[in-house]
């Protein structure tokens, strides 16, 4: 572990850059940038025509260390170069950003209430691989949508049995257990979770060292007791469909949350805009993002 980059994340002040759409999300993601499907043919032309975007953010000069803590990026992202270094390299060596891995393979059928992360079949090469790209963090995501106890404990386990094998492997996991915005009893849910949460940083060894990204919750600062454990290096937030003023606005009223957006960070970027409407407009949506994270 990179311990400048680990006192970044656990001291620094800033957000983090959610740059880790996978192939479900990214017709989409390239939808709201203005590029349409009859832009690429295949897989690896979408993937292209979406590092061309990530790239465009990561190299703009209002994407600065000075309001941005980390960025997490997916697999394709970390084995692409940017101005000849690959992403990973390029963020911190250039920006000082620490880079993060998504390395979820996926979401497994809604069951009872939660969708289940399909096994990490690949999980032991990725980290390898990561190692490689001189990679700091990983990130894996699980989705609640009901009251269920049964089914957010079994979430929460999951997410914990792979934190450990990531972190005994020399990363700091990101767990990203996302409760839906429209669930039904939503507060609810975040209290079980947040028992179960707590349950699981109880029995870390000293040295697994964790953070999380969760869902903005109806009960402010709920999530301030996980601080209370000295394996939590941050807790993040995720926009989850909100609007990004309407979740900057819940964020402002977390104490110690800082943003982690991926949606609520691209709104408005257009790939028609020239250099300075792009900049403009991310230096704009990078300052709203700051701001809500530092300014309590």
């Amino acid at each position: 572990m990179n311990k400048e980059q680990f006192d970044r994340m656990k001291n620094g002040k800033g957000f983090i850059a959610a740059l880790d759409q996978s192939g479900g999300s990214t017709p989409k993601a390239l939808l709201n940038y203005g590029v349409k499907e009859d832009a690429y043919s295949n897989e690896e032309e979408m993937f292209e025509c979406v590092h061309e975007m990530r790239k465009r953010i990561i190299t703009n000069e209002s994407f600065t260390s000075d309001r941005i803590l980390a960025a997490i990026l997916f697999k394709v992202t970390m084995n692409s170069k940017v101005s000849d270094k690959y992403t990973g390299d390029y963020l911190w060596e250039e920006k000082h950003i620490v880079p993060i891995l998504k390395i979820d393979e996926g979401l497994d059928e809604l069951k009872d209430g939660v969708q289940l992360m399909k096994p990490f079949k690949h999980i032991d090469e990725l980290l390898e691989n990561a190692k490689e790209r001189n990679i700091f963090g990983t990130k894996m995501r699980s989705v609640i949508k009901e009251l269920n106890e049964e089914s957010i404990k079994r979430v929460v386990e999951q997410q914990f049995e792979y934190a450990i094998k990531i972190s005994n492997a020399g990363f700091v996991p990101i767990i990203e257990p996302e409760v839906d915005i429209h669930a039904e009893k939503k507060a609810e849910i975040e209290e079980i979770l947040k028992k179960y949460l707590i349950e699981g940083l109880k029995k870390l060894d000293k040295e697994n060292y964790v953070m999380f990204k969760l869902t903005l919750p109806e009960k402010e600062n709920l999530y301030e007791d996980l601080y209370n454990y000295g394996q939590t290096v941050r807790v993040v937030a995720l926009s989850g469909g909100y609007s990004r003023d309407f979740a900057n606005e819940k964020l402002r009223k977390n104490k110690n949350v800082i943003a982690s957006y991926s949606r609520a960070l691209t709104e408005g970027l257009n790939v028609n805009q020239n250099d300075e409407e792009f900049t403009k407009t991310l230096d704009d949506s990078i300052e709203k993002n700051y701001s809500a994270s530092v300014e309590k």
